[in-house]
């Protein structure tokens, strides 16, 4: 993938989506680490490890309902690695748009190691966590 630059993080989180729309595995194995980690929010079976059941994954919501994802802004920081996405989800079938955000985690060679999705939703109240499923939060450093 090259130089870790801000740049170039824009780039590969851009590709991610262009991956997901076309449905292209050589899209994703461009901009994502064959040890890819996708964390779910809760209820969504998660995470899903690996390119191929990314591709799977997201190719089948491609084929069920129509969906297709727009980049609506794209925050990187090369120094920790990190960046993060607004963007629109749009489902047609089922007469639906969802809105979020993800954090992406880069290996050193570049490539996209871990992806965290957060929607723009209601918290569920019926839930003593409204966190990702699977997520190590604890060993990651984050508040419990």
């Amino acid at each position: 993938m090259g130089e870790l630059n801000r740049a170039a993080m824009e780039a590969a989180v851009r590709q991610y989506f262009e991956a997901c729309n076309k449905v292209d595995r050589d899209l994703f194995a461009a901009c994502l680490s064959e040890d890819v980690v996708h964390y779910l929010a809760h209820g969504m079976a998660g995470p899903v490890h690996g390119i191929d059941p990314i591709v799977e994954r997201w190719g089948a919501d491609v084929r069920a309902n129509d969906s297709h994802w727009a980049v609506d802004a794209v925050y990187a920081d090369e120094h920790t690695r990190t960046a993060v996405c607004e963007w629109t989800a749009f489902k047609p079938r089922l007469g639906k748009v969802l809105r979020g955000a993800e954090v992406y985690r880069f290996d050193a060679s570049g490539l996209i190691d871990e992806v965290r999705i957060y929607y723009a939703s209601a918290r569920d109240d019926t839930r003593a966590a409204n966190e990702l499923e699977g997520f190590p939060y604890a060993d990651r450093g984050f508040a419990t």
